[in-house]
């Protein structure tokens, strides 16, 4: 496991020199193509990473939710790149199990909600829905979302997903003093640069737009309560009925 750590470390110390290359006062051209530098160098130690949690796993080792967040982490890379030109790498949509991935990254999760003195809790029964979606992306989403949760809320963070006719959504609640604000006034100011609160709810929506869906909250009795919807996907000839809630 100390050589998989090993392998996180250029992982954050190029994400860290990417924030740095965005504050320097060199021309736009010089900071593009180092920090697009930077992310070419990095596929090798996440490659590394890949095939050394594979070799975990066939020990027995649970690391499947690591390995999601080294990709994640790779494509913030790759959008760390893009953002100097005004745009962000290009989503790649396929089918995606929610549940399955809300399994795993209920995994990776844990260990920040117990650091928070927080519970963390997958509510059963998780079904196999998909969506038409870029999985890191809706992974990207779905992790601001309980990030939020636990830095802001605490108390028991509960995850859940389920069908509501033909959309697909995952519903995060936590006990916390629920939102300072309106969900579309977070998001606005964030997006503004008029302060942190509310930036990963803001990348949230804008993911789950890209995707035809949407974030919104819903009335709790106490807390938050934050709802990811996109649209339900279905192979073609599936069986018309849904998948068990």
């Amino acid at each position: 496991m100390i050589s998989v750590l090993a392998l996180l470390l250029p992982t954050v110390c190029l994400l860290g020199l990417g924030l740095v290359l965005l504050r320097e006062r060199r021309t736009a051209g010089a900071r593009a193509e180092l920090v697009v530098r930077a992310c070419h160098e990095v596929r090798g130690p996440l490659a590394a990473a890949h095939l050394a949690l594979h070799a975990l796993a066939r020990r027995g080792v649970p690391v499947v939710a690591v390995e999601d967040e080294l990709w994640r982490a790779a494509r913030a890379l790759a959008d760390l790149a893009a953002a100097l030109a005004g745009e962000r790498a290009l989503d790649a949509p396929e089918p995606v199990d929610v549940g399955a991935l809300l399994r795993r990254q209920t995994t990776s999760w844990r260990p920040s909600a117990e650091a928070r003195g927080c519970r963390l809790r997958l509510r059963d029964p998780v079904p196999a829905l998909l969506v038409h979606a870029d999985r890191l992306r809706l992974a990207q989403a779905t992790a601001n979302l309980v990030g939020n949760a636990l830095e802001h809320g605490g108390g028991l963070v509960e995850v859940s997903v389920r069908a509501v006719g033909e959309r697909v959504t995952v519903e995060v609640t936590d006990d916390g003093p629920g939102l300072p604000a309106s969900l579309a006034a977070l998001t606005a100011r964030a997006r503004s640069g008029r302060g942190s609160r509310g930036r990963g709810l803001a990348i949230a929506a804008e993911i789950a737009a890209r995707h035809g869906g949407c974030v919104a909250t819903a009335p709790a009795s106490s807390g938050a309560r934050v709802v990811l919807e996109l649209p339900l996907w279905r192979p073609a000839g599936a069986d018309a009925e849904l998948p068990a809630r």
